[in-house]
């Protein structure tokens, strides 16, 4: 029997979100897939599930908490004034990331060689900005989590819902905010909004055999990751003064 517990539920949850997530990148982008070109409000949409199983997936395999995102671990560590989650959680989170980024490579393995754009192939695995300009792409990951975070914080905290949100609900609400912050604040960088959600699969499109690779893009790589932290930080911080 598989022993149940917080590292094996953030590993397996953020293998889930990557695995979902990362593919509809793919079916949206490579060639001859038959979602092909389905266009934005798919790939928002799909993340936004891929969050709801993710986070469900996640709780069954033991975490309480069901972060999947370095980002959300600070923040809430900071809300506690307790890090002792943050390395172990983080590590777990990257590796599922990464992990969930090969299943996705393995799961449209004919599709790699037919797609000829290395850009478009290094999109389905990290984020890349619309017009690359570090300061700009660094505010807009910043303050899409810091909706995120704050928002989040919002549904769960006892200021808003005295009594809570009702069982199993809170990761449908998650996921609606996922989606709503793919179709507004999404479209300039791609919103990663979680480090392990960029960084574990850039890895994966770094290391892997992948056919017709380019570059994995590590200059802009840096922004998916300080962004949504430091962004979560001061949700953390926000939420910690509201005493919430």
């Amino acid at each position: 029997m598989i022993s149940r517990g917080p590292l094996l539920g953030e590993f397996m949850g953020t293998f889930v979100l990557m695995l979902l997530g990362n593919g509809v990148c793919a079916a949206v982008t490579l060639k001859r897939s038959k979602a092909q070109g389905s266009g934005w409000m798919v790939v928002a949409a799909g993340w936004a599930f891929a969050v709801l199983c993710g986070i469900f997936v996640s709780l069954l395999c033991g975490s309480p908490d069901a972060h999947m995102n370095p980002a959300f671990t600070l923040a809430f560590a900071i809300k506690a004034q307790s890090f002792t989650k943050l390395l172990p959680y983080t590590l777990a989170q990257v590796a599922g990331g990464f992990c969930g980024a090969a299943a996705t490579w393995l799961f449209y393995l004919p599709h790699w060689a037919v797609t000829e754009d290395p850009a478009a192939k290094l999109g389905v695995f990290a984020t890349g900005p619309a017009i690359r300009n570090y300061p700009h792409n660094l505010f807009c990951e910043f303050l899409a989590t810091f909706v995120l975070v704050l928002v989040a914080g919002g549904m769960s905290s006892k200021l808003v819902l005295t009594t809570g949100a009702a069982a199993g609900l809170s990761p449908l609400l998650v996921s609606f905010l996922i989606w709503s912050i793919g179709l507004s604040l999404g479209a300039t960088t791609g919103y990663a909004i979680n480090p392990a959600r960029d960084l574990g699969p850039r890895l994966a499109h770094a290391l892997l055999p992948i056919a017709g690779k380019g570059s994995s893009d590590w200059a802009y790589a840096w922004v998916p990751v300080m962004g949504p932290m430091l962004g979560a930080g001061l949700a953390g911080w926000v939420l910690f003064l509201l005493g919430a």
